[in-house]
């Protein structure tokens, strides 16, 4: 097959979906892979790592298009690639189609099937989505960490305090990867950690992470007493494939101290709080009610290095099986992450939509 592989476009988005040892493999396995020129740059790969190992490096992302039958890239189309996408094109790549209807028109129009990795389930898990919301998770907590500095328009605390003076306190919503590690980090770095989640396992093993950490139900009343005192609430709320429920009302968020930070993890599938909206890292943040949002739709993107060396070792087994003809459709965790297919709506999360 030929794999066509596109910069990525997002806002300062510097992340390549196959590194060059992982499209190498595919080009040992018979394949013709493609790659834009640059398209590695950001995550420290030049297109020489690439056309050393048989990958051939062409100019611009309309001649990936044009060659490519399976585009695989990072994150979701925009502008400039919708107008290169094609019907006959097998798109691989993050969709979150949930929280972008105009995006969704647009790929039910052009009738390409959509395979979309935060869909792909293998038993229940996502294992697609999983180092992406490792790496988000921790980047949250560091984010909100330097954005109550006082020059950053913070309230000027140290998150984990010191002698004479109290801990920070940060309140986590959903114990998943991404909620999980970023309550990982701010417990190492000796704050007050309440995390809120539903599943009696995962609560269980927030509170082994340390005597710091209180894990709780997600009842209501009690989220917005722990969001009322908190210094930094990290978003992490999933329904698989579907928009985020929103768990922080505008009214909680009247109740914070000013100066306090909300980080929105949740913002790919449209956010877990009432006052998100998408931001970029160009302009990260915004205030509402004098607290500091980061709401940014490409966290991960971030850290390329770390994040295409993650991504590309997570989706290169899928691309094998998407390459090796149709008989990938037989093989349930692909199947499942099918999210749009000629100029339908497949995924069961996405119905009513269009």
């Amino acid at each position: 097959m030929r794999i066509g592989i596109p910069s990525e476009t997002k806002t300062l988005e510097g992340r390549v979906a196959l590194i060059p040892a992982a499209a190498a493999d595919l080009v040992r396995r018979g394949h013709e892979v493609f790659i834009q020129s640059g398209a590695g740059t950001k995550s420290g790969y030049a297109d020489s790592d690439y056309s050393a190992l048989g990958v051939t490096v062409v100019p611009d992302a309309a001649a990936v298009y044009e060659k490519g039958e399976l585009i695989v890239k990072v994150k979701e189309p925009i502008e400039g690639d919708l107008k290169l996408l094609k019907k006959h094109h097998l798109l691989f790549c993050y969709l979150h189609l949930a929280a972008e209807p105009a995006l969704t028109r647009s790929l039910l129009d052009i009738g390409l099937t959509g395979v979309a990795f935060e869909s792909v389930d293998e038993d229940g898990a996502l294992p697609l989505l999983l180092p992406m919301s490792v790496i988000a998770g921790r980047i949250a907590t560091q984010i909100g960490t330097t954005l109550l500095h006082q020059p950053n328009g913070g309230k000027g605390k140290l998150l984990g305090g010191m002698a004479s003076t109290p801990r920070g306190k940060v309140v986590v919503l959903g114990a998943g990867a991404a909620g999980g590690n970023a309550a990982a980090l701010a417990a190492q770095a000796g704050a007050n950690v309440v995390v809120f989640d539903k599943r009696p396992d995962r609560m269980a093993e927030m509170m082994a992470l340390g005597p710091n950490v209180t894990a709780l139900y997600a009842y209501e009343s009690s989220v917005a007493e722990e969001v009322r005192n908190a210094d930094i609430v990290v978003g992490a709320v999933l329904i698989p494939s579907a928009k985020a429920p929103r768990v922080v009302t505008e009214a909680m968020v009247k109740t914070m101290e000013k100066g306090s930070v909300l980080v929105d993890i949740s913002i790919d599938q449209g956010g877990c709080f009432e006052t998100s909206r998408p931001t970029t890292w160009k302009e990260p943040t915004y205030d509402v009610h004098g607290i500091t949002h980061f709401c940014v739709t490409n966290m991960p993107g971030a850290v390329p290095q770390t994040s295409s060396t993650a991504i590309s070792a997570a989706i290169l087994p899928y691309v094998q099986r998407l390459a090796a003809g149709n008989e990938w459709r037989d093989y349930a965790p692909l199947a499942a992450g099918i999210n749009i297919e000629g100029g339908k709506l497949v995924h069961p999360a996405l119905q009513g939509m269009a």
